[in-house]
């Protein structure tokens, strides 16, 4: 019996120690746990912690940023805490990670930081340090690997100290161009730095600095000294003794001469960039040697002559970049492209003088995503076999010389997102397929000579770049849309030869002139004319024919005048007419009553006066309106009572459909001509509203939204009690009038109203009392 007292205790503390073990393992624990960070290394992070302000401006190049040290909380197992790391047995804090963390102050000498001694990773990236000195005590941290201070705002030399940082292999001080380096203070870094495989000193002041001594790191793999200010050779650099290297970034220096064949000494190199500097010469046929280079990088130099045939057919090379150069000569013999399937990213030759066709071999470059080959003197047809490259997202051929018509084959580009291809002499059709492409966001098809062909029905290139006159579309074309581009200039007449056309929407350019006035009388197809928000002037075409097909006509945002035309009334299929913002004089157009199928009718910001006349038609009027704004006008007189009693459409709801209906979301069969050609959802009524002096554009309109807004007029007397039988109104604007009495108490039948304004009037209000 006592053997097994003994055994139960024996495997009670076996069972505690392993407990014990397996806890101190981890570098997270919760609040009943033992604490693993010692109690100095935690008061030294908590007393680092009260140095700094937290800004958001301190880290506002930080796609993501946040303070961390805000979690850190005394009494809590620093282990535990955002950004910093511990060993996993002794507890020791190894890793602080406070990049992006929004920290505001200097860091002194003596700061607690500098009580960590087993460091090995510090990270204190895109913070503001207030233009302050780099401490010399990170020379105290002789255990650290990685050292990144970049973008953090410091100032002045940098500390002879961190030579003695003999163990780390990554240090990254770019981004601070406040700060500076002794050409001493470099050979102590490559003299006790064995250890370093990359050193990226961007934009750091290195303008006094001899670099012979840098073919001493032979572990450095990658060196950035992009924009250091550095001056002479490129031989000069001697560095070319670095058989590691992997990367190296020497761009945006005062770098000339020519290229040294040297550099094919640098096997290794998969990433060579030297754009922005002053080198001249021809490009090296050595560096066609480089075996592994997958991104080149040689913009905006002086260099001259051919590429090197061979230099494409690298099969590691991705991106190739020769913007703005001076090379010369016809693409074709100076590049073969045979079976290069290497370049997967960029090839950029923007800007290089180029001149003649592009080489159809260009379509074996299957892989490659961007091309950009702009600001040459490129010839000839666009290749059709640039449509092999199915990876393409963005293609720029713009301001070159081509010729002759766009490849129907860019309609196959499924990935494309932009194209550019303004300013050359194209000609012949803009392709309909463009349409097609479902990531296509903008193409800029200006300053060319594109028609369209007479066979097309349906063209939609809205929301584009284009420039230059409106184009004609053919007689057969079904469906227009060019809205929301730079279209200037006026219509032509020659519009009207289109006959078949459904939709005409042409809105969002800055358009002028006058409407043709054979718009009116366009035919018997013609179902939307949208040309609102254009600069167009003058007078209405008082010419719409009798059996029109007209379901919208919206002309708002113009500078249209005078008087509305009469000839409206023969549009007896309108539901939607918008005329607001424009500078229309005229009484109320009452017999717009005979439109029996109008649905919205918007006048507002015009110049309509006088009272609203009873009408003169019998039975049913304005039965289906949904949305009157008469606002910002000039009516007098009373309200008119007797359109609130006809307004059918607020009194029942129709909120059972099973999908949101919309207007315009589909065309029906007016007069025994079926829409069937054009793609239902193809265009969308919309509105803009006023709720509480706030504009709302509202880019489909609902048709259980009911609006009247009679605001800022002046209309005078009481409110009818007819406006309580409009149950299903949902936005009553009647502010800014000069109406008196009271409020009717049959507005309480107003179950839908979700907004009501009758601010700025003369009312009373009746208070009753049992």
């Amino acid at each position: 019996m006592r053997w097994f007292i003994w055994l139960s205790q024996l495997f009670y503390l076996l069972l505690l120690f392993y407990s014990q073990l397996t806890s101190s393992s981890s570098s997270s624990f919760n609040s009943s746990s033992p604490l693993l960070c010692s109690q100095d290394q935690s008061s030294a992070l908590l007393q680092f912690k009260q140095l700094f302000s937290l800004s958001e401006i301190a880290s506002l190049d930080c796609d993501i940023s946040y303070p961390k040290m805000e979690f850190w909380k005394e009494g809590t197992d620093c282990c535990s805490w955002d950004g910093v790391t511990c060993d996993s047995v002794r507890g020791d804090v190894i890793g602080l990670d406070l990049s992006c963390s929004m920290l505001e102050s200097t860091i002194p000498s003596n700061a607690s930081l500098f009580l960590l001694p087993h460091l090995q990773r510090l990270n204190l990236a895109f913070n503001d340090f207030n233009i302050s000195q780099i401490p010399s005590g990170f020379g105290r941290f002789a255990k650290l690997r990685y050292l990144n201070l970049s973008h953090s705002l410091f100032d002045g030399q940098v500390p002879l100290e961190l030579s003695h940082l003999s163990q780390l292999s990554s240090l990254d001080l770019s981004g601070n161009f406040h700060v500076s380096f002794e050409t001493s203070v470099v050979k102590r870094l490559v003299q006790n730095l064995t250890k370093l495989r990359e050193l990226h000193l961007d934009e750091v002041n290195m303008s006094s600095v001899s670099l012979t001594s840098f073919r001493n790191l032979s572990s450095l793999a990658s060196l950035s000294l992009e924009a250091c200010k550095l001056s002479g050779s490129l031989p000069d650099l001697d560095i070319f003794g670095l058989q590691n290297l992997r990367e190296l970034n020497l761009g945006y220096n005062f770098l000339i001469g020519e290229i040294p064949s040297s550099f094919s000494n640098l096997k290794a190199l998969s990433s060579l960039s030297l754009g922005g500097n002053y080198l001249n010469g021809t490009i090296p046929l050595s560096l066609s040697n480089l075996k592994e280079l997958s991104y080149l990088d040689l913009h905006w130099n002086n260099l001259s002559g051919r590429i090197p045939s061979s230099l494409l057919n690298l099969k590691e090379l991705s991106s190739l970049i020769l913007t703005s150069n001076s090379l010369c000569g016809k693409i074709t013999s100076s590049v073969s492209i045979r079976n290069t399937q290497s370049l997967e990213n960029l090839l950029n030759l923007t800007n290089c003088f180029f001149v003649g066709p592009i080489p159809v071999s260009f379509g074996n470059l299957t892989k490659v995503t961007q091309i950009i080959l702009s600001h040459n003197y490129f010839t000839g047809q666009i290749p059709s076999s640039l449509s092999n490259m199915k990876y393409l997202n963005f293609i720029n051929l713009s301001y070159n010389k081509f010729e002759g018509s766009m490849p129907i084959s860019f309609g196959n580009l499924t990935k494309v997102t932009d194209i550019m291809l303004q300013y050359n002499n194209i000609t012949g059709q803009i392709l309909s397929s463009l349409s097609n492409l479902k990531y296509l966001n903008v193409i800029d098809l200006s300053y060319n000579k594109f028609e369209v062909v007479e066979n097309q029905q349906f063209l939609d290139l809205h929301a584009n770049l284009l420039q230059g006159n409106l184009p004609v579309p053919p007689s057969t074309m079904i469906a227009f849309f060019m809205s929301n581009n730079g279209l200037t200039g006026e219509i032509s007449s020659m519009i009207c030869n289109a006959s078949h056309l459904e939709i005409l929407d042409i809105s969002n350019n800055n358009l002028s002139g006058k409407i043709p006035q054979c718009l009116g009388n366009f035919g018997h197809h013609l179902s939307v004319m949208d040309l609102r928000m254009n600069n167009f002037h003058g007078t209405i075409p008082d010419t719409f024919e009798k059996d029109n097909s007209l379901a919208t006509i919206a002309l708002n945002g113009n500078h249209l005048e005078g008087k509305l035309p009469k000839s409206f009334v023969n549009c007896t299929n309108l539901e939607v007419l918008d005329l607001r913002n424009n500078k229309i004089n005229d009484s109320f157009p009452y017999w717009l009553e005979a439109l029996s199928e109008l649905r919205l009718l918007v006048l507002s910001n015009n110049k309509f006066h006088g009272p609203i006349r009873n009408h003169k038609n019998k039975g049913l009027f304005f039965s289906k309106l949904q949305i009157l704004d008469l606002s910002h006008n000039e009516f007098t007189g009373l309200l008119p009572r007797i359109y609130f009693e006809n307004l059918e459409a607020m009194m029942i709801s129709n909120e059972n459909a099973q999908e949101p209906q919309y207007l315009a979301q589909h065309f029906g069969n007016y007069n025994g001509y079926v829409r069937y050609r054009v793609p239902t959802g193809s265009y969308q009524d919309s509105i803009e509203v006023t709720v509480k002096w706030s504009k709302i554009e509202l880019p489909r309109i609902l048709t259980i939204f009911t609006i009247i807004d009679l605001s800022s007029n002046q209309f005078q007397g009481e409110i009818p009690h007819t406006l309580g039988r409009l149950k299903f109104l949902r936005l009553l604007n009647l502010s800014h009038n000069s109406l008196t009495g009271h409020i009717p108490s049959t507005l309480g039948n107003l179950l839908a109203l979700e907004a009501l304004d009758f601010s700025s009037n003369k009312l009373t209000v009746k208070f009753l009392c049992n």
